[in-house]
């Protein structure tokens, strides 16, 4: 998946409240797309835009921007293939925007009501599900295949016959996907960050670095 640093005003807001350089985020399909929509963008992005809603982008949209990509690790062919499916299947879906305003108000720094009634101010978007904005969706697609992201851990005890409880084990709570934000997947334990000079087997000795003019041969 594709994390993108935007510059609009919403996109502002949404790095300041989650304190992170990401407000969008984007899937990579891939060819997937072209296989069943012919004129759809080779190695495609699929996004929920703010005005037009899910939409399949080609990769050079955002390449002029900052962006970092993320990689699901240990995601099987069939979960990768339904995660697509469930991507594809999204598209034409409307931009959730009270999803939007419930989330700004969830991550406020200092909200209007104790932090324990936080989660309660919710309404969880607009409750349709053919909306969606684009963090919560891609959450929706992995979560279908109960890959995780960021998962509430609780832990586990059973009494130890007098001498307190003993810890054997944690479970893995599934957060609503509507509490996603495009940070959580560049902090999650589970997706790999990938930069791709590093996989292209980088070498810096190859690097060609300009010399400040009083260095070069010859130059005075």
């Amino acid at each position: 998946m594709l994390l993108v640093e935007g510059t609009s005003r919403i996109s502002l807001a949404v790095k300041y409240l989650t304190q992170s350089t990401w407000s969008h985020a984007a899937l990579y399909v891939g060819d997937a797309l072209m296989k069943i929509r012919p004129g759809a963008p080779a190695g495609a992005l699929i996004e929920a835009d703010l005005e037009r809603g899910v939409i399949a982008v080609p990769l050079a949209k955002y390449a002029a921007a900052n962006t970092r990509i993320c990689r699901a690790v240990g995601l099987t062919p069939d979960d990768c293939r339904a995660v697509v499916s469930y991507m594809i299947d999204s598209l034409g879906k409307h931009y959730d925007l009270r999803n939007v305003v419930d989330l700004m108000r969830y991550l406020l720094p200092q909200p209007p009501v104790p932090l324990r009634w936080r989660r309660r101010m919710l309404a969880l978007g607009s409750g349709d599900p053919t909306r969606a904005i684009c963090s919560t969706l891609i959450a929706q697609a992995f979560q279908s295949v109960r890959y995780p992201i960021l998962p509430q851990v609780s832990s586990v005890f059973v009494e130890g016959g007098g001498k307190g409880q003993t810890l054997i084990g944690e479970l893995q709570h599934i957060r609503h996907h509507s509490l996603f934000t495009p940070r959580d997947f560049d902090v999650s334990p589970y997706f790999q960050i990938v930069k791709p000079s590093i996989e292209r087997n980088f070498d810096y000795k190859t690097m060609r670095w300009a010399e400040p003019p009083g260095e070069r041969p010859g130059v005075a």
